[in-house]
């Protein structure tokens, strides 16, 4: 079986003198929030729908297509129109695609009460007396996970540039010089694009591959683990200092 790494997130208010121990406690916080849309950005828990939203899963994993594709096509409709053209005027005619339909639909409906001699109201009566107003706890519990966030990564980037491990600083410098070429090669947009796509799809042929993908992985994570370890060998300064008990 595939262990997952740790997640970095730590719950707000808590420091934590032990990474270990902070990353797990810090991954069933993460867990038990009912906010799918940082589970989201959590590329781990694309890959485990018991992470996720039951909706936002049944979306990604196309539990019902007919739901999923229009959800799937509109969003990759609109960022592909970002490519030709302004926010503002995406923002516009989509805005005026769908102000256009409500009146059709409401005109539809009021010529055909008028026909039938029917009074079933308003067509999007039902909607109109939803409730939008936003739960304060809602909001106080989506801030609390954003600063959880915030503070994890200021923590990671603070020991990144710092070069508390020599090693992870070094991982940490290949990977800015391998987005130096992503970004020659792709723009912020079509980084997004992609994103989404691999959104929809991959969570998908990974459920449905999932013994060979998880063999694979294994494997390759037992290589990268024993260069690791060779490396960390090879490079003293490399090393942390043990803590000397009081």
């Amino acid at each position: 079986m595939r262990t997952e790494p740790a997640c970095p997130i730590s719950p707000p208010g808590k420091e934590k003198e032990d990474a270990d121990t902070d990353s797990k406690e810090s991954c069933t916080y993460i867990a038990n929030c009912n906010t799918c849309f940082w589970n989201i950005l959590d590329l781990h828990a694309w890959f485990n729908p018991d992470r996720l939203n039951p909706k936002v899963a049944d979306l990604i994993y196309w539990r019902d297509p007919k739901k999923t594709g229009p959800v799937f096509g509109c969003i990759l409709g609109v960022l592909l129109s970002l490519v030709y053209f302004s926010l503002i005027s995406v923002f516009a005619y989509v805005s005026l695609l769908a102000l256009t339909g409500t009146i059709a639909i409401r005109i539809h409906n009021t010529v055909l009460q008028a026909i039938q001699k029917t009074s079933d109201g308003h067509p999007f009566k039902n909607i109109l007396e939803m409730d939008l107003t936003l739960p304060a706890e809602k909001v106080h519990e989506v801030a609390d996970v954003a600063v959880a966030h915030v503070n994890a990564v200021a923590r990671e980037l603070r020991r990144l540039f710092l070069v508390e491990d020599f090693v992870d600083s070094l991982k940490f410098g290949v990977l800015l010089w391998c987005l130096t070429h992503v970004g020659s090669w792709f723009n912020g947009m079509t980084l997004i694009i992609i994103g989404v796509v691999a959104l929809f799809t991959l969570p998908k042929v990974y459920e449905t591959n999932k013994a060979q993908i998880d063999q694979n992985l294994a494997l390759m994570q037992g290589k990268i683990n024993e260069l690791t370890a060779k490396v960390k060998a090879a490079i003293p300064f490399g090393k942390k200092e043990p803590t000397k008990e009081e």
